[in-house]
């Protein structure tokens, strides 16, 4: 489905679609939301994108394999668990660090580094999944 229409509102439909994914990541604790969600937005923009322009296009745009997006997502979600574990408290429990930067008070938390690494393995996951797929269609 190459028309000149959805090859022309793909890139912006892209954009859009991960930023709004973006959104929904950092919001994920406190509303509904969170990594995995975010991460399927924004595998679904990567798919309608490789939809419209081609998988080497996109491979291109990635720059990274997906595959390793999705390792390095797994690495950072166990990461933020074994944080804790230096704090003497279970695996995966709760930390919080607090930075001032100009004057605003910048809050990190392990669970926002957890969702951050859900977020990168699902983006990775499936859209390993999605482009393998384009490429099989391709192909045909």
């Amino acid at each position: 489905m190459r028309t000149v229409i959805f090859k022309t509102i793909a890139p912006a439909l892209t954009a859009i679609m991960v930023v709004f994914s973006v959104f929904v990541l950092l919001r994920g604790h406190n509303e509904p939301g969170g990594g995995f969600i975010g991460g399927l937005i924004a595998a679904s923009a990567v798919a309608i994108y490789g939809i419209a322009v081609g998988v080497e296009e996109v491979r291109r745009a990635m720059r990274v394999d997906p595959i390793s997006v999705a390792g390095f997502g797994v690495f950072i979600a166990a990461f933020a668990g074994l944080l804790s574990l230096g704090q003497s408290v279970p695996y995966l429990t709760g930390l919080w660090a607090y930075f001032e930067i100009g004057g605003s008070k910048i809050t990190v938390s392990t669970p926002l580094v957890f969702d951050v690494g859900v977020y990168l393995a699902v983006v990775g996951t499936i859209s390993a999944i999605a482009l393998a797929l384009e490429e099989d269609e391709e192909g045909k």
